[in-house]
């Protein structure tokens, strides 16, 4: 197995990584390790566009419509 060191990690990150590890009930090195294999497996996903993410969502409840990709649009932010 691999190792490797991770330096300069802020304070606040630290704390952090340990109250989450604490929530799960395990070491904080446990939890860095589930959270980069976490990290790793989301990246071997193929990632679509934002209606083929919608769509995926709501297959399961019935969906059965296309839902086009918006690609090339420029998006316009509404004046309020």
């Amino acid at each position: 197995m691999a190792q490797f060191v991770v330096r300069n990690v802020d304070s606040g990150v630290k704390e952090k990584l340990k109250r989450r590890a604490k929530r799960h009930g395990r070491s904080m090195e446990e939890e860095v390790r589930d959270i980069l294999r976490c990290a790793v497996r989301e990246e071997d996903r193929p990632s679509g566009g934002l209606g083929s993410e919608i769509a995926a969502v709501f297959s399961k409840d019935g969906l059965t419509a296309e839902i086009p990709e918006l690609r090339g649009f420029t998006i316009k932010v509404p004046e309020l």
